[in-house]
């Protein structure tokens, strides 16, 4: 039930991002009734109850624009095989084979997690025949961390119906040893295709049950709010996941506002129904669709202008799309009035994603929707005048340099590493930028992407990549929230904390405006969404 009775809430700094910072807020319902000082509005609100926060610094709650939380409820309820729970191939290995023998014969055994760069330089390379060593007749599939790329047996690949002699399917490559036999490795489109396999098709690794996975994504949503979250873009939506979010929205447990991103191999059914981007409610609403142009900027499969040497072992990244058939759908997702959101991370990737953005403009001015290039890690001049006059949000890594910057310089070598998520370049191009974690790819806390956006130094040995690009602390909040809401449409709801707006913020424990040194030691003290707190430090 929504309370009618005002509620005023007050703490040592309010930073609004719509003026001056305040010390108070006054609430009515979801919404904020009015922003300004304690006396004033305990003047205006004579019967309102009033919530002290002390010394605590409120802002706009975090709104994650690009992250996967529906993939890493899934992976609660799989097998984790990430580096918290395995030190090395011999303890994934180990891990897997134990989840082996309770399976019968034909049963997969699906891990996720996996990252190679976490492990002992001294590691054997996972392959299909280590794999092979705990079941030929049970398919197992780990698949990396950034979820472009598995690594399966021998049994799976059978279920996939590919040998030796298999071409490599367009945007993706089976890996291979020296004479030519598959690894095991299923780079991008290998894995993504059938993994997503789209309207009308059977899922290569069976479905999770429905309720166990709205299950696993109450604690998941659960931990966001504990990272000071309130809402988020889920980036890969299935009809699964869309009915799973009904689910908890229906039964009134999706605490946190999301987003969807569908995925595109099942657009043909959106377009049929004629549901377009906006579609829903502040709760639950449709956002975009989603493609995905290249491969992945920290596994080192990006398509760049410039060769460099690739996770795959090529001279450049991987394009996982026909060309023709991507401008294809663009103009598509354009012309039926709802957004593109495609993931572009190298300079010759966002390059050809803005010439189908461009064509579909073009040829249907009409819709002025702002579509979306996920990651758009590298730019030049150039590229950032094409993505303002095209109206395109990127919604690149926040905390990709503190998370892996070690991995950037390794595969782009030092000089062009210091200008990827040029975060700083964007702002001064007048471009709207939102705040994205793409977990599990890096951390989902807010506030290590911040510091990201602040330092852009390693948090693995303090490397600095690209100083010129370090923003301010309000620049940095301002992405994760007023960026954010402006990358679903949602500029009118939420990111700034004014008058009309949704009662959804965030409670530090340090003023983090005064102290944006001690970004990285602050901590989320309470979650507030729709005037109501979802989460509370003990």
């Amino acid at each position: 039930m929504i309370e009618r009775q005002p509620l005023l809430v007050t703490a040592a700094r309010i930073t609004t991002l719509d003026g001056p910072d305040a010390e108070a807020m006054a609430l009515i319902g979801d919404r904020i009734l009015a922003v300004g000082s304690l006396a004033d509005l305990r003047d205006r609100f004579a019967a309102a109850r009033i919530v002290d926060l002390g010394g605590h610094h409120i802002v706009p709650g975090f709104n994650d624009a690009h992250c996967h939380p529906s993939v890493t409820a899934e992976t609660r309820l799989r097998l984790d095989v990430s580096p918290a729970t395995t030190a090395d191939v011999d303890a994934l290995t180990t891990r897997i084979a134990q989840r082996a023998a309770t399976v019968a014969d034909g049963e997969w055994i699906f891990a996720a997690g996996y990252h190679p760069q976490r492990m002992p330089g001294a590691d054997p390379r996972l392959t299909r025949d280590l794999l092979d060593r705990i079941s030929v007749t049970k398919p197992i599939a780990v698949v990396l961390f950034n979820w472009h790329t598995a690594v399966v047996n021998s049994a799976a690949l059978r279920l996939l119906g590919i040998d030796d002699d298999t071409a490599d399917p367009v945007g993706g490559e089976f890996g291979r040893d020296h004479a030519g036999r598959l690894d095991g490795w299923l780079f991008e489109q290998a894995f993504l295709n059938p993994y997503f396999s789209g309207t009308g098709r059977t899922p290569w690794i069976p479905e999770l049950d429905d309720e166990q996975l709205a299950g696993a994504l109450l604690a998941e949503n659960e931990y966001l709010h504990s990272v000071g979250i309130t809402s988020y873009t889920d980036a890969i939506v299935t009809p699964q996941v869309w009915r799973v979010y009904e689910i908890a929205r229906s039964a009134a447990t999706l605490t946190p506002r999301v987003g969807m991103l569908l995925w595109n191999t099942y657009f043909d059914s959106a377009e049929q129904l004629g549901l377009r981007s906006g579609f829903g409610d502040e709760r639950l609403r449709f956002v975009g669709v989603k493609a995905m142009y290249d491969g992945g900027l920290f596994g080192g499969t990006c398509l760049c202008r410039h060769p460099y040497a690739a996770g795959t072992g090529a001279d450049n990244g991987i394009r996982l799309v026909d060309r023709a058939e991507f401008a294809d759908l663009v103009r598509r997702v354009h012309d039926s009035g709802s957004r593109i959101c495609v993931h572009a991370n190298g300079d010759r990737a966002v390059s050809e994603v803005l010439d189908a953005i461009e064509a579909a403009r073009a040829g249907n001015p009409g819709n002025r929707i702002n579509h979306r290039i996920e990651h758009c890690s590298m730019v030049d001049a150039e590229l950032l005048h094409r993505i303002r006059a095209a109206d395109v949000t990127p919604v690149p890594f926040s905390g990709g340099i503190r998370q892996h910057a070690p991995q950037l310089v390794r595969y782009y070598g030092a000089e062009r590493a210091t200008g990827i998520l040029p975060h700083r370049a964007f702002l001064d191009a007048g471009i709207t930028v939102a705040g994205s974690s793409d977990y599990p790819t890096t951390p989902a806390e807010p506030l290590a992407a911040i510091e990201s956006l602040l330092t852009r130094a390693s948090a693995a040995d303090g490397t600095v990549l690209g100083p010129e690009h370090r923003i301010s602390v309000r620049e940095a909040l301002a992405i994760y929230t007023v960026g954010s809401a402006a990358a679903t449409g949602e500029s009118h709801l939420k990111g700034r904390l004014a008058p009309g707006m949704l009662a959804d913020f965030t409670v530090l424990d340090t003023d983090i405006v005064d102290h944006p040194d001690r970004v990285g030691t602050t901590s989320v003290v309470q979650t507030w969404v729709g005037g109501t707190p979802v989460w509370a430090r003990e």
